[in-house]
């Protein structure tokens, strides 16, 4: 017996359940980088509470508590990981990218056509996405083949000496926008934190994703101004590393 067109037409399709799966990697590899990059955060701005506070962060970090010396290369695996979820990252993102100048400009005319919100906020993800290509790799690759100069002194030599200042305030301002949009896109798309009213539920969410993305800048603008400061101030000692009083006279930490 032969299957008629009829018949092929009834007949239920397979259901392609990769997008689903390469949507759900790209999220939870998205909310594991912004929550790495909210935990940095914290690590960064523990100068501070001043350089000796930094200086136990980055040695605990490095294993000195546990193995009694500092271990950088523990550092260099820690970036090396979080090197390879930001490369998937940004490989599974490239599906939702424009892939020609065509589709861009499609894009800006439906987007000013619109005029929603979520829309906006999604271009605004692929453009800070976009450039943290660039510098997210270029600090990471940093990051992993250096793990030593970080510290109260390696951190402000290489923010005011080295002239990375400029460098770091820029991706400030893009990992946080990125990231806040990012997070408040994954509660609206799984619908986290849902309710009977969408519409408020989205507009508390924007509202608390715009107030953490306002405190973090303002928090890594103030740890910036500190690194400047260390900077400028200890110039004169530029390549030595930063050892804290009660270390040096052999106190227990």
């Amino acid at each position: 017996m032969h299957a008629t067109s009829a018949d092929l037409r009834a007949a239920p399709r397979p259901v392609d359940r990769w997008p689903a799966r390469l949507d759900l990697a790209q999220s939870l590899t998205g909310l594991l980088l912004a929550l790495f990059m909210w935990g940095h955060m914290l690590f960064v701005s523990s100068i501070l509470l001043g350089m000796d506070a930094m200086w136990v962060v980055t040695k605990f970090f490095e294993g000195y508590f546990f193995l009694g010396e500092a271990q950088p290369w523990i550092v260099s695996l820690v970036v090396a990981a979080v090197f390879v979820l930001f490369i998937a990252h940004a490989a599974l993102a490239l599906r939702k990218f424009p892939a020609s100048y065509r589709q861009h400009a499609a894009f800006r005319r439906h987007m000013q056509g619109l005029r929603h919100g979520d829309t906006t906020l999604w271009y605004w993800q692929v453009v800070t996405g976009f450039a943290l290509f660039f510098l997210a790799s270029a600090h990471l690759w940093q990051m992993m083949l250096h793990p030593a100069d970080i510290g109260p002194f390696g951190s402000a030599y290489r923010v005011w000496s080295e002239g990375l200042w400029a460098f770091s305030l820029v991706m400030l301002f893009v990992v946080e926008i990125h990231g806040g949009v990012g997070l408040y896109r994954l509660a609206v798309k799984w619908g986290v934190f849902e309710g009977p009213d969408a519409a408020r539920t989205r507009r508390r969410l924007r509202q608390a994703k715009w107030g953490i993305t306002v405190f973090l800048v303002a928090l890594g603008l103030a740890s910036l101004g500190a690194y400047i400061r260390i900077g400028l101030e200890y110039a004169p000692a530029y390549g030595e590393q930063y050892v804290p009083a009660w270390v040096e006279e052999g106190a227990a930490p």
